[in-house]
Order: structure tokens, then C-alpha cells, then sequence
């Protein structure tokens, strides 16, 4: 197989990963970005040794280290009597028993680091695809600019409104959950006296849905607080709607005092509704396939999103330069058996939401290889 131009819709986590790994196994890559600009988005990132270890294949894991957190322990108590549930050691106990250790920061720290390994002119800016279009084994990408662009395959890295999975299965509407999530980042000063403040620490509520979660970003310089609680009248999905800081301390006004400690050190919260989709039966069409959230949006309570994008990005790019592969549609079904059954029950799992609630083996999670992987 002569190498194909690969384009990649969205340049977020998976979609830079997934440009890096190509480029790393002798791809031609261009990455297409409807942002006009990078921009500092987001709040935080909790990323499990698989990921970082995925990570660490694509040359970047030293300069993530250098801003990232390290927990010490991943801890689970129960939310109103604070008791403990759970304790998993993390840090240099995970580094040594799956090779990489679990790496919390801000989310603009990853993509900035992501956004820097990839060459420039891979990266075209301002390109929000309108229109796909296969013909004569190319795909021509038709943008809201009135431009257009023709690569040889297109990967549809561009989240769970994605232009590439409609162009393949149609029009589709992601699931409300019912389920509304709150996100702040407090200054560590703030919150003296608290306990496990190196940790990542999750407090359970009566309810699955129910759940307060911190740990530390910016090197343990600042602690990031995560909320979740039924909320069906709520349905805005956008990551950047600010919240009422009120409303999430009356939330959780019964939750231990560890877990209000930490609320109450909140000056400004924000807020989103949750969006799912069922497992898709298939990830590629023609020369079109999808990886991370356009082929399995998540619940976030396994911490998985992102993981699983960029374990998606590596295995795809091993499948695409693989040589033993007589075509795209090979790779892309090599690819989709390597990834299916497992992101398909981590999303299922995710919905459950019991992940490490009472102890338990997170080595199916934790332990997998994405550049050592079977892919055939």
C-alpha cells in the first residue's frame, strides 16, 4: 500500500495523538481544526497509566510531567460518613506495575504539548467541515469557509457531533442522561486542613449519579473539584456555561465535611449537561473512520474519555502503517477489532458507575498496551 494522505477532522486530543503517531510511523498527515486558533479551553485532564503510557510512545510524556500532578492514591469514600471504600496506590506504585504513572493537569497543558509536536503545516485552522464526500477512492472535505480539501482517507476525530460519523450513518442525536455535571479548579492555600489533598479522592453518593471527585492539578499547586447529580430540567451541554456556586454547595450540603470543604472553597463553578450514545456496530465507511468520542462518547466516571481517544489514535496509526495490510479497509478492520470490545465496555462501565467503588482490579484498565496490542 503506497502511503495515502491521511486527513484528520479535529484537532483535539485524539486527533493531534493520532497526527503524531502517524507521523512517527512515516504518515502523511493534515490535521483540519475548525477553531481559527489554539486556545487555552478546558479545565482538567485525569490521565490513567494506559493513556500516559500511550503517551509516552509519542515522545511526550516528559513534558507533560513537568506541569502534571502525580496522585498518590486513588481513594473512594463513602459521601456522607466519609468513610474509605477503596484505596489504589498510584504514583511510583502504578509507574512500576504498569509502566507509567497516573498524570492529572490542566487540559491546555495537554493539547498545548500535542499541538507543538505536530508540524505546522500539518495543521490547517479555521476548517469546520460542512460536507464529506466519497468518490473515485477519495474523500473531499467541503468546509464552512467555502474551501474544500481531497486526502486520500479522513479519520473523524471531531467529538460526539461529529461531521464524519454523520457523513456515514446519518443525522444522529446523542442521549441526554438526565445527569448535569460541575467542574471548578480552587487554589490549594484555600484548603488547609483538608485531607488527601495529593490524592485523587472520590466521594459516593446514594445515587450512581450522585458523586463529588477531586484531585490536584498544576503539580499539586491547585485542586480540581468535579460534581455530578440528576438535573433533567438542565440540558446545555456546552463545557464553558458557568454555573451557581450556591446551587452546588446546597447540593451537597449533606456530603461529608471533606467532600463540603472543597465546595466551599469554590468562588465560580461550571456547569454541563451529560450526552451519551450506544456503542456504534461499526467505525469505518469507504475511506472514513472515526476514533475517541465520535465513535464512543463516555460518561466520565472511569475517567476514560481521553484515554481511549489516544489509545485509538495509536492503534489506528499502527494499523494504517502496518505493511502486512493490502488496503485502507484492512486497517480500518483491523483496527475496529483491536478497539471495539474494549471501548465498548469501558463506555458500557461507565455508565454503571461502580469503577473502583469497593475495591476491585483496575489492571484490565490500567495494564493495556496501545503500541504493543495485538492488531491482527
Amino acid at each position: 500500500m503506497s502511503t495515502p494522505l491521511i486527513g484528520i477532522c479535529g484537532g483535539g486530543i485524539g486527533g493531534l495523538a493520532a497526527a503524531i503517531a502517524l507521523l512517527k510511523l512515516g504518515q502523511r498527515v493534515v490535521v483540519f481544526e475548525q477553531a481559527k486558533q489554539f486556545a487555552r479551553v478546558g479545565a482538567d485532564i485525569n490521565l490513567t497509566p494506559n493513556a500516559v503510557r500511550a503517551l509516552d510512545g509519542l515522545g511526550v510524556g516528559e513534558a507533560l510531567r513537568q506541569t502534571a500532578a502525580r496522585p498518590a492514591f486513588r481513594i473512594s469514600r463513602d459521601g456522607y460518613t466519609g468513610e474509605e471504600t477503596s484505596r489504589l496506590a498510584m504514583s511510583g506504585a502504578a509507574e512500576e506495575k504498569y509502566g507509567a504513572p497516573q498524570l492529572t493537569m490542566h487540559r491546555a497543558d495537554l493539547l498545548t504539548v500535542l499541538e507543538q509536536t505536530v508540524p505546522a503545516d500539518c495543521i490547517k485552522l479555521g476548517k469546520k467541515a460542512q460536507r464529506i464526500e466519497q468518490a473515485d477512492g477519495k474523500v473531499a472535505v467541503h468546509f464552512t469557509d467555502g474551501s474544500s480539501e481531497t486526502v486520500d482517507a479522513l479519520v473523524g476525530a471531531d467529538g460526539i457531533h461529529s461531521a464524519v460519523r454523520t457523513a456515514m450513518l446519518g443525522q444522529e442525536k446523542p442521549q441526554f442522561t438526565g445527569v448535569v455535571a460541575y467542574r471548578a479548579v480552587v487554589p490549594v492555600e484555600r484548603l488547609q486542613g483538608c485531607e488527601d489533598l495529593d490524592c485523587f479522592t472520590k466521594w459516593w453518593g446514594n445515587q450512581s449519579e450522585v458523586q463529588v471527585v477531586s484531585f490536584p492539578l498544576n503539580q499539586g499547586k491547585d485542586i480540581f473539584i468535579f460534581a455530578t447529580t440528576p438535573q433533567p430540567e438542565w440540558t446545555l451541554e456546552s463545557w464553558t456555561a458557568p454555573g451557581e456556586v450556591a446551587e452546588l454547595r446546597e447540593i451537597y450540603a449533606d456530603f461529608h465535611e471533606d467532600a463540603r470543604a472543597r465546595l466551599n472553597a469554590c468562588t465560580e463553578v461550571l456547569k454541563s449537561a451529560l450526552y451519551i450514545r450506544d456503542p456504534l456496530p461499526r467505525w469505518y465507511e469507504g475511506n472514513l473512520v472515526l476514533l475517541g468520542d465520535a465513535a464512543h462518547p463516555m460518561m466520565p466516571f472511569m475517567a476514560q474519555g481521553a484515554g481511549q481517544a489516544v489509545e485509538d489514535a495509536v492503534v489506528l496509526a499502527r494499523c494504517i502503517a502496518e505493511p502486512g495490510f493490502g488496503s485502507l479497509q484492512q486497517a480500518w478492520a483491523a483496527y475496529q477489532d483491536a478497539r471495539l470490545e474494549r471501548t465498548s465496555r469501558i463506555q458500557i462501565a461507565s455508565r454503571g458507575n461502580t469503577w473502583l467503588k469497593e475495591g476491585g482490579n483496575a489492571d484490565w484498565v490500567y495494564d493495556y498496551n496501545a503500541w504493543t496490542a495485538s492488531i491482527k
